[in-house]
């Protein structure tokens, strides 16, 4: 069986989505998960919260994985949602021509998975402040996806993201279901979240899209392993 190793690009005070990923793929023998950290501390609109994203900053990062020998390499984070979804792009071809290594986001990986479902109703969960919730629902009716049906909770410090209790995210999920979605996504890779999903599948019977899964989805699929063999994280995994 071929060895797969998948690159992941980390917020540096992310402490979420390394274990949340980890046993994600516990399942497949044949996978492994490397990262790479710079730094990311606050999420808002301001300019020295903005140039955390520049792209040489994390082109570095991405080096570095490529000296691992990964197979694909995948930025696990929201950043392209309030900056724009070009941005996104743009950094996976940077990548890719820096390392020669295809590259994947997760949100470019949300957005695929929007696609294979039909969605045009999305109920947007984050931890974010108001402006920032504001600008990714701005971005998302640009590409056609009423995403109004959201909730946040106004913090900023991108290490108190992953102090969100599961009641709380309950409460979101149903919150932004009771307003009309057709799916969740949950819109941060610094919430503890993703092993909740079939959970909350299972409560309101519509697909939840959790930002650390979608780009470890779309990787895997690009290297040829079967989705399907991982259970219990959801329907994305099942049938996109």
């Amino acid at each position: 069986m071929k060895r797969i190793r998948l690159g992941i690009l980390t917020p540096s005070s992310n402490t979420s989505l390394e274990p949340l990923t980890q046993s994600l793929i516990s399942g497949l023998p044949e996978v492994s998960v490397h990262f790479a950290r710079f730094s990311v501390t606050q999420i808002a609109l301001s300019p020295d919260a903005l140039g955390q994203f520049q792209q040489t900053h994390i082109l570095d990062a991405a080096k570095l994985l490529a000296d691992a020998r990964v197979d694909a390499i995948g930025w696990s984070g929201t950043s392209a949602g309030w900056l724009g979804f070009e941005q996104d792009e743009a950094l996976c071809a940077a990548i890719t021509k820096a390392t020669g290594v295809p590259a994947s986001t997760s949100v470019l990986a949300l957005n695929k998975a929007l696609s294979a479902f039909g969605i045009r109703r999305l109920g947007l969960v984050s931890p974010y402040l108001a402006d920032v919730q504001d600008r990714i629902v701005a971005n998302y009716a640009g590409i056609g996806i009423d995403a109004s049906a959201e909730s946040h909770l106004q913090l900023q410090e991108n290490f108190a993201f992953a102090l969100v209790d599961e009641a709380t995210l309950d409460r979101q999920v149903a919150d932004v279901v009771a307003a009309g979605a057709e799916a969740v996504a949950t819109f941060c890779t610094n919430l503890h979240a993703a092993h909740r999903v079939a959970h909350w599948e299972a409560e309101h019977g519509i697909p939840v899209l959790d930002t650390v899964t979608t780009v470890v989805w779309d990787m895997l699929r690009r290297t040829g392993v079967d989705t399907r063999r991982i259970t219990g994280w959801g329907r994305l995994l099942q049938e996109a």
